[in-house]
């Protein structure tokens, strides 16, 4: 492998990583430069800007759902062909499930297993000479990790980054960059996190600022000569994190229909499926020569209307049902059940084929890591099979139907949640968001990297 890494976090969320993460990806992109990005953590939204600023897939990197092998494989297809690989973590540097068996899942884990040097993004508004003890105190705190520069974000003023830089530079960190405060160039938000990439027409166009806010205000050549050769390899059976829930596998995908991990079709490909799209918010029916649908998680709060009168689609994935069997997560489970009770209080008939609606007119965040054991066989495993995921969601369970429970859940840190999902016939589905299965053991790699599981 001859690519480079290099991790950027910050200290906490809403430091503006992403911000600086997309412009440092499109400025390198321009000086024509193969770079690829990842996402530390379970992240849908942020990896389609990064695809969008990098032309090829962003995959996730999740220290504590994925086992070691798998983490190390899925490392390496994230870099693969790529000259410079640029890591975004999650929440802050060190923020991971306390008490975990396994791997706790910081971006500070991955940086350590891996040997990746952290770009530092520090939010200075409301600071000067303090940044420096921040910055102090991330350098100090594990001495597996490396804090190679800092980039100074919403900074005020060339006064207010003068007040900041010397004293960073006296700890031997250099500033390698110095963004001025802009709300300009903040993408737009929604409950779940920044609108989707594919609903912006003028992304090229955003991106494009973007990389010129990079090219006048970091250093683009030092932060290159930052980055570490990978030493990351693909590992024997690593390669599908879930077995293929079919040979043909009728993926639903849409504005509503998004979220899906690429890891998870890459590894159903690699063992011989095939994936074929549709759009039920175009009115499409899962294709009748695939042998299993799965609906993803996505928006389908924002498209109710819409579904509730796509009857092609309703009518043909019942049909598909009663032969063959239909996973949906999340989104895909609520569009699964009899309704969905939209922010205004409005009901709208879903497909019926699970007995539970769901409302958002009291919204309430449901977000973790999760651990599910199956009660029955379905498109994510046998009956008993271990897997990882998370939730993350304002939906309520309103209606809880008659239906079977799919899943035994626990939380990150292994506390019972209790019975969740549902199961009717070859219908199943629940909020749980799959990553990876279990068990899966490290596989020959040092010591630090064993020591995530």
């Amino acid at each position: 492998m001859t690519a480079k890494a290099i991790l950027v976090a910050a200290p906490r969320s809403g430091s503006g990583k992403t911000t600086v993460t997309l412009a440092l990806l499109a400025a390198l992109r321009r000086r024509a430069l193969g770079v690829a990005a990842a996402k530390c953590g379970p992240d849908y939204i942020d990896p389609a800007f990064h695809a969008a600023a990098t032309g090829v897939p962003c995959l996730n990197l999740d220290g504590w759902a994925m086992g070691p092998a798998l983490l190390e494989s899925v490392l390496h297809d994230a870099a693969a062909g790529a000259d410079l690989l640029v890591i975004e973590a999650a929440m802050g540097l060190f923020d991971g499930v306390a008490g975990a068996v396994r791997g706790e899942g910081s971006a500070a884990s991955l940086a350590a297993a891996f040997g990746l040097p952290v770009l530092l993004v520090l939010d200075v508004s409301g600071q000067a000479q303090s940044a420096a003890a921040v910055v102090k105190g991330f350098a100090g705190f594990d001495p597996r990790v490396r804090i190679a520069g800092v980039i100074l974000n919403r900074v005020g003023s060339p006064r207010h980054r003068a007040m900041i830089e010397p004293a960073v530079a006296a700890l031997g960190i250099p500033v390698v960059g110095a963004i001025p405060r802009d709300e300009a160039i903040k993408l737009p938000e929604r409950h779940l996190g920044l609108v989707q990439a594919l609903e912006h027409d003028d992304l090229e166009d955003h991106l494009d600022r973007l990389a010129d806010l990079a090219e006048r205000h970091c250093d683009l050549a030092l932060i290159q000569s930052l980055a570490t050769r990978l030493s990351a390899k693909r590992e024997t059976g690593a390669a599908a994190a879930l077995p293929p829930p079919g040979q043909r596998v009728a993926l639903a995908q849409d504005e509503s229909f998004a979220f899906i991990y690429p890891h998870l079709l890459e590894g159903w490909r690699r063992a011989g499926a095939e994936i074929v799209r549709f759009s039920p918010l175009a009115d499409e029916a899962p294709p009748e020569a695939c042998d299993c649908c799965w609906l993803p998680g996505g928006y389908p709060e924002l498209h109710a209307a819409t579904l509730a009168n796509a009857h092609r689609f309703k009518q043909g994935l019942a049909r598909f049902a009663a032969t063959r069997p239909v996973h949906g997560e999340c989104g895909g489970y609520m569009v699964l059940g009899e309704a969905i009770i939209d922010a205004d209080g409005a009901r709208h008939a879903m497909t019926g084929l699970l007995g539970h609606a769901t409302s958002f007119a009291a919204r309430r965040l449901h977000l973790g890591y999760r651990q599910a054991k199956l009660r029955h066989d379905c498109p994510l495993g046998r009956a008993g099979a271990a897997l990882r995921g998370h939730e993350f969601h304002y939906a309520s369970l309103v209606e809880h139907g008659g239906d079977d429970s799919l899943c035994d859940l626990a939380d990150g840190e292994g506390n019972a949640l209790g019975l969740a999902g549902g199961r009717r016939g070859n219908v199943t589905g629940g909020f749980f968001h799959v990553i990876a299965a279990e068990p899966m053991a490290a596989v020959g790699r040092s010591e630090t990297l064993a020591a995530l599981a």
